[in-house]
Protein backbone atom coordinates (compact mmCIF):
# COMPACT_ATOMS: atom_id res chain seq x y z
CA UNK A 1 0.00 0.00 0.00
CA UNK A 2 2.82 2.35 0.91
CA UNK A 3 4.58 1.52 -2.38
CA UNK A 4 1.33 2.17 -4.31
CA UNK A 5 0.94 5.53 -2.64
CA UNK A 6 4.48 6.49 -3.58
CA UNK A 7 3.84 5.47 -7.19
CA UNK A 8 0.68 7.61 -7.34
CA UNK A 9 2.56 10.49 -5.75
CA UNK A 10 5.28 10.18 -8.37
CA UNK A 11 2.71 10.05 -11.16
CA UNK A 12 0.96 13.11 -9.74
CA UNK A 13 4.22 15.05 -9.68
CA UNK A 14 4.88 13.97 -13.25
CA UNK A 15 1.40 15.00 -14.32
CA UNK A 16 1.74 18.39 -12.67
CA UNK A 17 5.14 18.82 -14.31
CA UNK A 18 3.70 17.88 -17.72
CA UNK A 19 0.79 20.29 -17.34
CA UNK A 20 3.19 23.03 -16.28
CA UNK A 21 5.36 22.42 -19.31
CA UNK A 22 2.33 22.47 -21.61
CA UNK A 23 1.15 25.71 -20.02
CA UNK A 24 4.59 27.20 -20.53
CA UNK A 25 4.53 26.12 -24.17
CA UNK A 26 1.13 27.71 -24.60
CA UNK A 27 2.31 30.88 -22.91
CA UNK A 28 5.15 31.08 -25.41
CA UNK A 29 2.96 30.79 -28.50
CA UNK A 30 0.96 33.43 -30.37
CA UNK A 31 -1.14 33.20 -33.51
CA UNK A 32 -1.61 36.02 -36.03
CA UNK A 33 -4.74 36.29 -38.18
CA UNK A 34 -4.51 38.17 -41.50
CA UNK A 35 -6.38 38.66 -44.78
CA UNK A 36 -3.10 38.98 -46.68
CA UNK A 37 -2.38 35.44 -47.81
CA UNK A 38 0.02 36.49 -50.59
CA UNK A 39 2.81 37.48 -48.19
CA UNK A 40 2.82 34.38 -45.96
CA UNK A 41 6.28 33.38 -47.16
CA UNK A 42 7.69 36.77 -46.15
CA UNK A 43 6.17 36.48 -42.69
CA UNK A 44 7.55 32.99 -42.22
CA UNK A 45 10.98 33.53 -43.78
CA UNK A 46 11.77 37.13 -42.75
CA UNK A 47 9.42 38.85 -40.30
CA UNK A 48 8.94 36.11 -37.70
CA UNK A 49 12.65 35.10 -37.69
CA UNK A 50 13.60 38.77 -37.15
CA UNK A 51 11.25 38.96 -34.15
CA UNK A 52 12.60 35.67 -32.78
CA UNK A 53 16.11 37.11 -32.67
CA UNK A 54 14.80 39.25 -29.81
CA UNK A 55 12.37 36.70 -28.36
CA UNK A 56 13.57 33.20 -29.28
CA UNK A 57 11.18 31.51 -26.84
CA UNK A 58 7.99 32.95 -28.37
CA UNK A 59 6.59 30.78 -31.13
CA UNK A 60 4.67 32.82 -33.74
CA UNK A 61 2.20 31.28 -36.16
CA UNK A 62 1.02 33.33 -39.15
CA UNK A 63 -2.47 32.16 -40.17
CA UNK A 64 -3.94 34.04 -43.17
CA UNK A 65 -7.36 33.72 -44.80
CA UNK A 66 -8.40 34.69 -48.33
CA UNK A 67 -9.01 38.47 -48.49
CA UNK A 68 -12.67 38.11 -49.49
CA UNK A 69 -13.32 35.60 -46.69
CA UNK A 70 -11.37 37.24 -43.86
CA UNK A 71 -14.05 39.45 -42.28
CA UNK A 72 -16.69 36.71 -42.11
CA UNK A 73 -14.21 34.02 -41.05
CA UNK A 74 -12.66 36.22 -38.35
CA UNK A 75 -16.03 37.24 -36.95
CA UNK A 76 -17.05 33.59 -36.75
CA UNK A 77 -13.83 32.63 -34.96
CA UNK A 78 -14.16 35.56 -32.56
CA UNK A 79 -17.72 34.61 -31.72
CA UNK A 80 -16.64 31.01 -31.16
CA UNK A 81 -13.60 31.93 -29.07
CA UNK A 82 -11.22 30.41 -31.63
CA UNK A 83 -9.54 33.51 -33.08
CA UNK A 84 -5.81 34.16 -32.89
CA UNK A 85 -3.98 36.35 -30.39
CA UNK A 86 -3.16 39.10 -32.87
CA UNK A 87 -5.62 40.23 -35.53
CA UNK A 88 -4.84 42.07 -38.76
CA UNK A 89 -6.99 45.21 -38.75
CA UNK A 90 -8.69 46.68 -41.77
CA UNK A 91 -8.84 50.49 -41.64
CA UNK A 92 -11.68 52.38 -39.99
CA UNK A 93 -15.15 50.98 -39.54
CA UNK A 94 -14.59 47.21 -39.75
CA UNK A 95 -12.00 47.33 -36.96
CA UNK A 96 -13.85 50.01 -35.00
CA UNK A 97 -16.82 47.67 -34.91
CA UNK A 98 -14.63 44.91 -33.45
CA UNK A 99 -13.40 47.33 -30.77
CA UNK A 100 -16.94 48.41 -29.91
CA UNK A 101 -17.88 44.74 -29.54
CA UNK A 102 -14.90 44.38 -27.15
CA UNK A 103 -13.05 41.89 -29.39
CA UNK A 104 -10.07 44.29 -29.57
CA UNK A 105 -8.42 46.01 -26.63
CA UNK A 106 -7.11 49.56 -26.35
CA UNK A 107 -3.38 49.84 -27.05
CA UNK A 108 -2.95 53.29 -25.52
CA UNK A 109 -0.44 51.86 -23.03
CA UNK A 110 1.83 50.47 -25.75
CA UNK A 111 4.97 52.63 -25.55
CA UNK A 112 5.71 52.50 -29.28
CA UNK A 113 2.41 54.13 -30.22
CA UNK A 114 4.15 57.46 -29.74
CA UNK A 115 6.00 56.68 -32.99
CA UNK A 116 2.83 57.30 -35.00
CA UNK A 117 1.06 60.55 -35.82
CA UNK A 118 -2.62 61.11 -35.08
CA UNK A 119 -3.33 60.84 -38.82
CA UNK A 120 -1.58 57.45 -38.98
CA UNK A 121 -3.55 56.24 -35.95
CA UNK A 122 -6.88 57.66 -37.12
CA UNK A 123 -7.75 54.53 -39.12
CA UNK A 124 -7.66 52.49 -35.90
CA UNK A 125 -8.92 54.98 -33.32
CA UNK A 126 -12.32 55.82 -31.94
CA UNK A 127 -14.08 58.80 -33.50
CA UNK A 128 -13.08 60.97 -30.54
CA UNK A 129 -9.46 59.81 -30.79
CA UNK A 130 -9.31 58.69 -27.16
CA UNK A 131 -8.54 55.03 -27.85
CA UNK A 132 -6.28 53.44 -30.45
CA UNK A 133 -6.81 49.71 -30.82
CA UNK A 134 -4.42 48.60 -33.58
CA UNK A 135 -0.76 49.29 -34.34
CA UNK A 136 -0.57 51.10 -37.71
CA UNK A 137 1.60 49.04 -40.07
CA UNK A 138 1.44 50.38 -43.60
CA UNK A 139 -0.31 52.51 -46.16
CA UNK A 140 -0.62 52.18 -49.92
CA UNK A 141 -0.33 55.01 -52.42
CA UNK A 142 -2.24 55.46 -55.66
CA UNK A 143 -0.80 56.54 -58.99
CA UNK A 144 0.03 55.13 -62.41
CA UNK A 145 2.65 52.53 -63.30
CA UNK A 146 3.79 52.58 -66.92
CA UNK A 147 5.81 50.61 -69.41
CA UNK A 148 8.80 52.78 -70.26
CA UNK A 149 9.16 51.07 -73.64
CA UNK A 150 5.61 52.07 -74.54
CA UNK A 151 6.15 55.76 -73.83
CA UNK A 152 9.49 55.65 -75.61
CA UNK A 153 7.79 54.11 -78.66
CA UNK A 154 5.53 57.16 -79.06
CA UNK A 155 8.15 59.68 -77.96
CA UNK A 156 6.29 60.74 -74.83
CA UNK A 157 7.28 61.66 -71.29
CA UNK A 158 5.36 61.32 -68.03
CA UNK A 159 2.21 63.49 -68.03
CA UNK A 160 1.79 65.99 -65.22
CA UNK A 161 -1.63 67.39 -66.17
CA UNK A 162 -4.90 65.76 -67.21
CA UNK A 163 -4.57 67.48 -70.58
CA UNK A 164 -1.18 65.83 -71.12
CA UNK A 165 -2.55 62.51 -69.82
CA UNK A 166 -5.42 62.48 -72.30
CA UNK A 167 -3.12 63.51 -75.15
CA UNK A 168 -0.79 60.62 -74.26
CA UNK A 169 -3.67 58.14 -74.33
CA UNK A 170 -4.66 59.41 -77.78
CA UNK A 171 -1.09 59.05 -79.01
CA UNK A 172 -0.82 55.50 -77.69
CA UNK A 173 -4.15 54.51 -79.23
CA UNK A 174 -3.15 55.93 -82.61
CA UNK A 175 0.15 54.03 -82.49
CA UNK A 176 -1.72 50.79 -81.74
CA UNK A 177 1.18 48.80 -80.32
CA UNK A 178 -0.07 48.79 -76.73
CA UNK A 179 -3.41 48.93 -74.94
CA UNK A 180 -3.17 52.53 -73.69
CA UNK A 181 -4.86 52.06 -70.30
CA UNK A 182 -4.92 48.65 -68.60
CA UNK A 183 -7.94 48.24 -66.34
CA UNK A 184 -11.19 46.31 -66.39
CA UNK A 185 -14.57 47.02 -64.84
CA UNK A 186 -15.89 43.48 -64.26
CA UNK A 187 -14.90 43.46 -60.59
CA UNK A 188 -16.02 47.10 -60.19
CA UNK A 189 -13.77 47.90 -57.22
CA UNK A 190 -10.84 48.83 -59.46
CA UNK A 191 -12.95 51.50 -61.16
CA UNK A 192 -13.48 53.19 -57.81
CA UNK A 193 -10.16 52.43 -56.12
CA UNK A 194 -7.74 52.88 -59.02
CA UNK A 195 -9.97 55.31 -60.88
CA UNK A 196 -12.12 57.60 -58.74
CA UNK A 197 -9.97 57.52 -55.57
CA UNK A 198 -6.76 57.77 -57.60
CA UNK A 199 -7.33 60.97 -59.57
CA UNK A 200 -10.07 62.40 -57.33
CA UNK A 201 -8.08 63.98 -54.48
CA UNK A 202 -6.64 66.56 -56.89
CA UNK A 203 -10.19 67.71 -57.57
CA UNK A 204 -11.65 67.79 -54.04
CA UNK A 205 -8.37 68.92 -52.42
CA UNK A 206 -7.65 65.84 -50.38
CA UNK A 207 -8.50 66.04 -46.69
CA UNK A 208 -10.31 69.35 -47.16
CA UNK A 209 -12.90 67.70 -49.37
CA UNK A 210 -13.04 64.42 -47.48
CA UNK A 211 -13.78 66.14 -44.18
CA UNK A 212 -16.28 68.45 -45.88
CA UNK A 213 -18.26 65.42 -47.07
CA UNK A 214 -18.33 64.13 -43.49
CA UNK A 215 -19.47 67.54 -42.20
CA UNK A 216 -22.10 67.74 -44.94
CA UNK A 217 -20.77 71.02 -46.35
CA UNK A 218 -19.88 69.36 -49.66
CA UNK A 219 -21.92 66.90 -51.70
CA UNK A 220 -21.17 64.38 -54.44
CA UNK A 221 -23.30 66.48 -56.76
CA UNK A 222 -20.82 69.38 -56.45
CA UNK A 223 -18.66 70.14 -59.53
CA UNK A 224 -15.40 68.87 -58.00
CA UNK A 225 -16.86 65.34 -57.70
CA UNK A 226 -18.79 65.30 -60.96
CA UNK A 227 -15.63 66.46 -62.76
CA UNK A 228 -13.80 63.33 -61.57
CA UNK A 229 -16.51 61.19 -63.15
CA UNK A 230 -16.24 63.27 -66.33
CA UNK A 231 -12.59 62.27 -66.56
CA UNK A 232 -13.36 58.61 -65.88
CA UNK A 233 -15.98 58.72 -68.64
CA UNK A 234 -13.13 59.34 -71.10
CA UNK A 235 -11.21 56.18 -70.13
CA UNK A 236 -13.30 53.48 -71.81
CA UNK A 237 -12.12 53.98 -75.42
CA UNK A 238 -8.49 53.51 -74.29
CA UNK A 239 -8.99 50.36 -72.20
CA UNK A 240 -9.06 47.80 -75.00
CA UNK A 241 -11.71 45.48 -76.41
CA UNK A 242 -13.82 43.68 -73.84
CA UNK A 243 -12.62 45.68 -70.82
CA UNK A 244 -16.14 45.40 -69.36
CA UNK A 245 -15.52 41.65 -68.83
CA UNK A 246 -11.91 42.07 -67.71
CA UNK A 247 -11.17 41.14 -64.09
CA UNK A 248 -8.36 42.34 -61.83
CA UNK A 249 -6.02 39.34 -62.44
CA UNK A 250 -6.63 39.75 -66.19
CA UNK A 251 -5.41 43.35 -65.99
CA UNK A 252 -2.35 42.34 -64.00
CA UNK A 253 -1.49 39.65 -66.54
CA UNK A 254 -2.05 41.94 -69.52
CA UNK A 255 0.29 44.56 -68.14
CA UNK A 256 2.86 42.01 -66.93
CA UNK A 257 3.06 40.53 -70.42
CA UNK A 258 4.05 43.91 -71.83
CA UNK A 259 0.85 44.41 -73.80
CA UNK A 260 -0.28 47.55 -72.00
CA UNK A 261 1.20 51.02 -71.64
CA UNK A 262 -0.29 52.55 -68.47
CA UNK A 263 -1.74 50.77 -65.43
CA UNK A 264 -3.87 52.76 -62.93
CA UNK A 265 -2.30 51.38 -59.80
CA UNK A 266 -2.19 50.88 -56.15
CA UNK A 267 1.38 50.58 -54.91
CA UNK A 268 0.56 47.05 -53.71
CA UNK A 269 0.84 45.96 -57.37
CA UNK A 270 4.59 46.69 -57.38
CA UNK A 271 5.54 43.32 -55.87
CA UNK A 272 3.42 41.48 -58.44
CA UNK A 273 4.95 43.29 -61.39
CA UNK A 274 8.48 42.94 -60.02
CA UNK A 275 7.98 39.18 -60.10
CA UNK A 276 6.37 38.97 -63.54
CA UNK A 277 7.16 41.96 -65.78
CA UNK A 278 10.32 41.81 -67.93
CA UNK A 279 10.32 45.42 -69.14
CA UNK A 280 11.46 48.69 -67.49
CA UNK A 281 8.73 50.40 -65.44
CA UNK A 282 8.18 53.90 -64.17
CA UNK A 283 5.46 55.62 -62.17
CA UNK A 284 3.79 59.03 -62.27
CA UNK A 285 1.47 60.62 -59.75
CA UNK A 286 -2.15 61.51 -60.55
CA UNK A 287 -2.10 64.32 -63.13
CA UNK A 288 -3.38 67.74 -62.13
CA UNK A 289 -6.65 69.16 -63.47
CA UNK A 290 -6.57 72.44 -65.39
CA UNK A 291 -5.50 75.39 -63.24
CA UNK A 292 -4.39 73.30 -60.24
CA UNK A 293 -0.93 73.75 -58.73
CA UNK A 294 -1.08 71.77 -55.46
CA UNK A 295 -1.03 67.99 -55.84
CA UNK A 296 -2.79 65.50 -53.59
CA UNK A 297 -2.27 61.74 -53.31
CA UNK A 298 -4.31 58.94 -51.85
CA UNK A 299 -1.88 57.66 -49.20
CA UNK A 300 -4.35 55.24 -47.75
CA UNK A 301 -3.96 53.60 -44.35
CA UNK A 302 -4.21 49.93 -45.25
CA UNK A 303 -3.27 47.47 -42.50
CA UNK A 304 -2.70 47.39 -38.75
CA UNK A 305 -2.46 44.76 -36.02
CA UNK A 306 -4.59 44.52 -32.87
CA UNK A 307 -4.80 42.40 -29.73
CA UNK A 308 -7.64 39.92 -29.30
CA UNK A 309 -9.26 40.61 -25.93
CA UNK A 310 -9.76 36.85 -25.48
CA UNK A 311 -6.07 36.05 -26.03
CA UNK A 312 -4.64 33.64 -23.45
CA UNK A 313 -1.17 35.10 -23.97
CA UNK A 314 -1.54 38.86 -23.97
CA UNK A 315 1.95 39.50 -22.56
CA UNK A 316 3.77 37.85 -25.46
CA UNK A 317 1.30 39.26 -27.98
CA UNK A 318 2.06 42.76 -26.66
CA UNK A 319 5.78 42.10 -27.07
CA UNK A 320 5.14 41.35 -30.74
CA UNK A 321 2.95 44.42 -31.16
CA UNK A 322 5.59 46.57 -29.48
CA UNK A 323 8.18 45.21 -31.92
CA UNK A 324 5.89 46.24 -34.80
CA UNK A 325 6.34 49.87 -33.70
CA UNK A 326 10.13 49.79 -34.14
CA UNK A 327 12.25 51.16 -37.01
CA UNK A 328 13.63 47.64 -37.45
CA UNK A 329 10.22 46.27 -38.41
CA UNK A 330 9.34 49.31 -40.56
CA UNK A 331 12.53 48.92 -42.61
CA UNK A 332 12.08 45.17 -42.97
CA UNK A 333 8.42 45.40 -43.99
CA UNK A 334 8.90 48.24 -46.46
CA UNK A 335 11.65 46.40 -48.33
CA UNK A 336 10.21 42.90 -48.08
CA UNK A 337 6.91 44.17 -49.51
CA UNK A 338 7.68 47.08 -51.87
CA UNK A 339 4.64 49.29 -52.18
CA UNK A 340 3.53 48.96 -48.56
CA UNK A 341 4.81 52.05 -46.82
CA UNK A 342 5.44 52.30 -43.06
CA UNK A 343 3.25 54.68 -41.08
CA UNK A 344 5.76 55.30 -38.30
CA UNK A 345 7.38 58.72 -37.99
CA UNK A 346 10.89 57.30 -38.49
CA UNK A 347 12.13 57.71 -42.10
CA UNK A 348 12.80 54.42 -43.88
CA UNK A 349 15.23 53.86 -46.76
CA UNK A 350 13.35 52.03 -49.52
CA UNK A 351 15.51 50.07 -51.95
CA UNK A 352 13.01 49.38 -54.74
CA UNK A 353 13.16 52.34 -57.13
CA UNK A 354 9.50 52.07 -58.18
CA UNK A 355 8.32 51.99 -54.56
CA UNK A 356 10.72 54.85 -53.77
CA UNK A 357 9.11 56.88 -56.58
CA UNK A 358 5.64 56.41 -55.08
CA UNK A 359 6.69 57.39 -51.57
CA UNK A 360 8.68 60.40 -52.86
CA UNK A 361 5.38 62.06 -53.80
CA UNK A 362 4.77 62.67 -50.10
CA UNK A 363 7.39 65.44 -50.28
CA UNK A 364 5.44 67.61 -52.74
CA UNK A 365 1.86 66.40 -52.44
CA UNK A 366 -0.58 66.48 -49.55
CA UNK A 367 -1.75 63.07 -48.40
CA UNK A 368 -5.34 61.97 -47.92
CA UNK A 369 -7.24 58.70 -47.63
CA UNK A 370 -10.16 57.27 -49.61
CA UNK A 371 -13.16 59.44 -48.85
CA UNK A 372 -15.58 56.54 -48.44
CA UNK A 373 -13.75 54.76 -45.63
CA UNK A 374 -14.39 56.81 -42.50
CA UNK A 375 -17.97 57.16 -41.22
CA UNK A 376 -19.62 57.47 -44.67
CA UNK A 377 -19.93 53.73 -45.32
CA UNK A 378 -21.62 52.82 -42.03
CA UNK A 379 -25.17 52.94 -43.38
CA UNK A 380 -27.30 51.49 -46.17
CA UNK A 381 -26.67 51.88 -49.01
CA UNK A 382 -22.98 51.43 -48.35
CA UNK A 383 -21.06 54.29 -49.97
CA UNK A 384 -18.00 52.20 -50.78
CA UNK A 385 -20.04 49.61 -52.66
CA UNK A 386 -22.04 52.33 -54.39
CA UNK A 387 -18.80 53.95 -55.55
CA UNK A 388 -17.67 50.66 -57.07
CA UNK A 389 -20.85 50.35 -59.06
CA UNK A 390 -21.27 53.91 -60.32
CA UNK A 391 -17.57 54.30 -61.20
CA UNK A 392 -17.73 51.15 -63.31
CA UNK A 393 -20.93 52.31 -64.98
CA UNK A 394 -19.46 55.71 -65.81
CA UNK A 395 -16.42 54.11 -67.43
CA UNK A 396 -18.66 51.63 -69.27
CA UNK A 397 -20.71 54.53 -70.59
CA UNK A 398 -23.96 53.31 -69.02
CA UNK A 399 -24.28 56.17 -66.51
CA UNK A 400 -23.58 59.88 -66.87
CA UNK A 401 -21.20 61.66 -64.49
CA UNK A 402 -24.07 63.78 -63.21
CA UNK A 403 -26.24 60.72 -62.55
CA UNK A 404 -23.35 59.08 -60.69
CA UNK A 405 -22.97 62.03 -58.32
CA UNK A 406 -26.75 62.19 -57.82
CA UNK A 407 -27.01 58.48 -56.95
CA UNK A 408 -24.17 58.67 -54.44
CA UNK A 409 -25.60 61.71 -52.69
CA UNK A 410 -29.15 60.37 -52.63
CA UNK A 411 -27.83 57.14 -51.10
CA UNK A 412 -26.02 59.07 -48.38
CA UNK A 413 -29.03 61.28 -47.71
CA UNK A 414 -31.12 58.21 -46.90
CA UNK A 415 -29.23 57.58 -43.68
CA UNK A 416 -26.48 60.15 -43.08
CA UNK A 417 -27.59 63.46 -41.53
CA UNK A 418 -24.49 65.26 -40.20
CA UNK A 419 -26.28 68.50 -39.40
CA UNK A 420 -28.92 66.85 -37.21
Amino acid sequence: MERSTKIWASLSVAAVSLLASLAAASAGSIKIESWRNDDADIWNSQIIPAFNKHYPNIKVEFSPSAPTEYNAALNARLAGGAAGDILACRPFDASLDLFKKKYLVSLNDLAGMKNFSDVAKSAWSTDDGKDTFCVPMASVIHGFIYNKDALKKVGASEPTTMEEFNALLEKLKKDGTYTPLVMGTADQWEAATMGFQNIGPNYWHGEQGRLALIKGTEKFTDPQYVDVFKELAKWGPFMGNGFQAQKYPDSQNLFSLGKGAIYPAGSWDISTFRATAKFPMGAFKPPLPAGATQCYISDHTDIGMGLNSASKNKDDAKKFLEWLTTPEFATLYANALPGFFPLSSTPVAIKDDLAATFVSWRKDCKSTIRNSYQILSRGTPNLENELWNVSAQVINGTMTPEAAGKRLQEGLDKWYHPAK
